[in-house]
């Protein structure tokens, strides 16, 4: 049976919700009533829909498994016969591909039970304003296509990516993709892939920064034979290898100015001219392009085009770093971890709450690779036993000469300070000056110094022979930074 409430004067608008749990749906016609709105309650996806020919509703609020007809199902009847109106999809299930789905289809926006009531009132309130807004707009086309998500994570950020996703993948436009190092920008290019229409295409990835400038021109358009020295054979470049299907440009930042006038020309045109031919080759690629660099500050600097940035910035996707994806890191953890035990071949060792805890204070400012590097390495130290946090520790401050895998283009040292100079930096530049250089290369002599004393149990001797520098440097150098009392080690001075 459906539940409908009072017709209310000056209704905020009506509401038809789709739910089976009889408490749920109370909860939410009270919620929803309570502020203006007319609530009908239907306990499944059918009778959702036989009410939704009856009575014109504003917006649908839909659970995603109901016996009868799903929420994914009734989304598509109701696109069909009321394109216009929003849906919005609840789940206590949320998962990447049913985020990524349902806004392809054309969901308004994707609920996570239980309810934060404040987000609940607000996302009905923006939903009902696109509506009107959709109204009196031309209406927006739909993509069947589906296609396997690369990405994990069910935290909040995370699900605002997948809706992105969802919304940009269908349509055949330039993608810009913000996010810092190791963030995941390459898998969402290959989701939008996956989920366009050109997921039957190739998808081509090029990582713009990696690439020496003088092959860079050869590597994206191609080049005839004899067109520079080495160029012994006709080769056709990343553009036309994508025909047809999506290139990816990672750290398009690092572009050249002048390949960047050639991109332009290419996005513009849709023509390639490999080098050292005269001849134009036309290519149908849709372009994805990522950067961990501001590249507003860039075209500041003079370092990238203005009019190329708006060339590749018809959607922007911002993905968020690990520190903000709270509830994440424990998901990607158990997925490292089953990678890492079967690559190996070793049993998946146990991880305590404690370790756990540690994992979550780390800044990661690698983000997932740091991560995805840092249970690889623990899986292959630890063989299988209980995972301590000394192994942890080790690994998180680059301790111990056993493993040492790489960590995309970066080393470990370069991800551990990657964030907190960028901080430091762009502090300074917000407020026009600052000691950056001093301060942190104070930060960095203190923790060298303090590690030194930890690992040599404050021997003074053994710590001046590892760092290199007299033990009167060392003593002074201690009550700089607050290690020691009026210049004296407060431990151990034996010197032997």
């Amino acid at each position: 049976m459906s539940r409908e409430s009072t017709n209310l004067p000056g209704s905020a608008g009506a509401i038809l919700v789709a739910e089976d749990d009889a408490d749920i749906g109370a909860s939410l016609e009270m919620i929803l009533g309570a502020e203006g709105y007319e609530v009908t309650v239907c306990g499944d996806g059918l009778e959702a829909l036989e009410r939704s020919k009856e009575s014109a509703f504003d917006l649908v609020l839909t659970d995603f498994r109901m016996p009868g007809m799903g929420g994914l199902d009734l989304l598509k009847h109701l696109r069909e016969a009321h394109p216009l109106r929003p849906v919005i999809l609840m789940t206590a299930h949320g998962n990447t591909e049913l985020a990524i789905e349902a806004t392809k289809r054309g969901a308004y926006d994707y609920l996570l039970k239980p309810f934060d009531i404040d987000e609940l009132i607000d996302v009905v309130a923006q939903a009902m304003k696109a509506g009107k807004t959709m109204r009196q707009r031309v209406r927006m086309g739909e993509s069947s296509t589906t296609g396997e998500p690369s990405l994990l994570g069910s935290s909040r950020p995370m699900q605002n990516v997948y809706k992105e996703i969802g919304r940009i993948a269908p349509a055949d436009v330039t993608v810009l993709i913000l996010g810092e190092t190791g963030s995941g920008k390459e898998l969402v290019a290959r989701a939008i892939y996956q989920h366009s229409q050109r997921n039957e295409k190739p998808f081509v990835a090029v990582n713009c920064g990696a690439i020496p400038e003088n092959l860079l021109e050869s590597e994206l358009f191609g080049h005839v034979r004899g067109a520079f020295t080495g160029a012994t054979a006709d080769r056709i470049g990343r553009f036309e290898q994508a025909h047809g299907g999506t290139l990816f440009l990672d750290e398009i930042g690092d572009l050249p100015m002048p390949v960047q006038v050639k991109l332009l020309r290419v996005i513009q045109e849709r023509l390639v001219q490999p080098l050292g031919s005269n001849r134009e080759i036309p290519v149908d690629v849709r372009i994805i392009a990522a950067t961990h660099q501001p590249l507003p500050a860039l075209i500041k600097a003079k370092r990238f085009r203005e009019d190329l940035y708006y060339r590749i910035n018809s959607a922007i996707i911002t993905l968020p770093a690990l520190r903000d994806r709270e509830g994440d890191l424990e998901e990607l953890v158990r997925h490292f971890i089953s990678e890492a035990s079967a690559e190996y071949q070793l049993p998946s060792p146990a991880f305590s709450k404690s370790v756990i805890t540690q994992l979550r204070r780390h800044d990661w400012p690698g983000n997932v690779r740091e991560l995805r590097n840092v249970v690889r390495q623990i899986v292959l130290r630890s063989r299988g036993y209980a995972v301590s946090t000394e192994l942890v520790r080790a690994i998180l401050i680059g301790g111990g000469d056993e493993v040492h895998l790489p960590v995309g283009e970066e080393n470990d040292f370069d991800l551990a300070i990657e964030a907190p100079v960028r901080r430091e930096v762009v502090a300074a530049r917000d407020s026009g000056k600052g000691q950056v250089h001093r301060d942190l290369v104070s930060q960095l002599e203190r923790r060298i110094m303090k590690t030194a004393l930890d690992l040599a149990e404050d021997h003074l001797g053994k710590v001046s022979d590892w760092l290199g520098i007299s033990r009167v440097t060392l003593r002074k150098k201690m009550a700089e930074h607050g290690l020691g009392k009026g210049g004296e080690s407060p431990l151990r001075r034996d010197e032997d």
